[in-house]
């Protein structure tokens, strides 16, 4: 019998008071509406994109975005069926959710590349005044992350495992709850994507002291996944989605990154991702943060299976995961291209 979980008692999935696993109604035929998870980041503009340009219709998918604030809300959205498919970091919370059996990875998305700006680890005003200019300097101080066993958590642990260097982890659970503790200087550190690190650089509320991409060069910072059910049991609706993103994927880096269509190019693409980021914001204020947010974006939502690999080992070193828990029970590879 197939079991549906509502929010609450995914929920209690995640805690492990759960044993059942949360899988969503099979679908019936194509051109069926599906909803989709997202943060209103530059990084998560191949879905944008793909709506935009009719891409997801050409698949198939009536898409309906949901958007959210954090990462592991969104593997509780899918894992009890509230969405279908998101991109999202890999956190404790969805290697626990894809062990019960509620959810699988099925392609990559944003990730780190040389040669292209990257993530940032910042400090505090504060911090920096008293003396931190670089990630080591760090030692002992309060560094954000959203929740334990973030994308946050895992980027920090690895510099200062690199640095030989001791932080105080300090979970704030969303990312504009971090920006206020940066600026009042309640936290001293913090590591985030480039559209948001360099606007508060500039105003001065923080300063860039390193790269992420220092300590984790080729790092698989996002992932597409969805249910275990769609991946399993709704394969054409999954391919779908999958080529529909990927065509949008492919648009992004051609506009941005490759700059084929010139200035005219890049100013297109950011009056369309203006739509979903910074819409507080006339065009003019939010072009540069939306520029500056440009990263690599894994064409064909191609996987880098081993920086997978490494981001699970860490969790499991750090007792956030079940010692068990293999690259299989998250990954379905039947989706996934390699990164060459």
């Amino acid at each position: 019998m197939m079991i549906r979980l509502n929010r609450r008692k995914t929920l209690a999935l995640m805690g492990g008071a759960a044993t059942a696993a949360a899988l969503g109604t099979p679908a019936i035929a194509m051109n069926k509406k599906v909803k989709v998870g997202a943060l209103r980041f530059t990084s998560h503009s191949g879905s944008f994109i793909a709506f935009e340009r009719g891409y997801f219709k050409d698949a198939g998918l009536d898409v309906e975005f949901e958007f959210f604030q954090a990462a592991q809300p969104m593997a509780v959205a899918i894992a009890s069926g509230d969405i279908d498919y998101a991109v999202t970091a890999v956190s404790g919370g969805l290697i626990s959710l894809a062990q019960k059996g509620a959810i699988k990875v099925i392609g990559g998305a944003l990730s780190e590349e040389k040669g292209i700006d990257g993530q940032k680890f910042l400090a505090s005003d504060a911090a920096y005044q008293a003396g931190v200019k670089t990630p080591k300097d760090l030692d002992g101080k309060k560094f954000a992350v959203t929740q334990s066993g973030s994308s946050f958590h895992y980027m920090g642990s690895k510099m200062a495992n690199a640095e030989g260097i001791e932080l105080s982890f300090t979970p704030l659970q969303k990312v504009g709850t971090i920006i206020g503790a940066m600026k009042s200087g309640q936290v001293d550190g913090w590591s985030i994507v480039p559209h948001i690190a360099k606007p508060l650089a500039k105003s001065g509320a923080v300063h860039i002291i390193g790269n992420v991409s220092d300590y984790l060069p080729n790092y698989q910072v996002t992932t597409v996944f969805t249910s275990a059910n769609n991946a399993k049991d709704e394969r054409d609706l999954t391919q779908g989605f999958l080529d529909g993103f990927s065509r949008g994927v492919d648009d992004y880096a051609a506009a941005m990154i490759d700059k084929s269509g010139g200035d005219d190019g890049v100013n297109e693409m950011v009056d369309l991702i203006h739509k979903y980021v910074y819409v507080d914001r006339p065009r003019e204020k939010a072009a540069p943060s939306i520029i500056n947010g440009t990263m690599r974006l894994n064409k064909g939502a191609a996987l880098n299976l081993s920086s997978i690999e490494d981001q699970l080992n860490w969790f499991k070193s750090e007792d956030l995961v079940d010692q068990d828990i293999t690259i299989d029970t998250l990954v379905d590879q039947s989706y996934v291209k390699m990164v060459s």
